[in-house]
């Protein structure tokens, strides 16, 4: 089963031509941290997400997936 996206920080990361270590020395983080959120492994604090939408110049809106799923 694949893992299910929660946030598009890699597919902003790509359209911009960053990578997962610049947005990881720009937050003081970890790579693997920073490569977790980019797998949708892990999820980034709300203070983290804001702070990656400010560097990458987006909403914070724009890095979630929308949940198109009915229950």
């Amino acid at each position: 089963m694949p893992q299910k996206a929660y946030n598009r920080i890699k597919e902003v990361l790509r359209e911009q031509g960053r990578t997962n270590k610049w947005l990881a020395a720009q937050l003081d983080k970890n790579d693997v941290t920073v490569s977790r959120w980019c797998r949708n492994v892990q999820q980034p604090d709300l203070e983290t997400l804001y702070r990656i939408a400010e560097l990458l110049g987006i909403h914070a809106r724009d890095l979630l997936v929308e949940d198109t799923e009915q229950e």
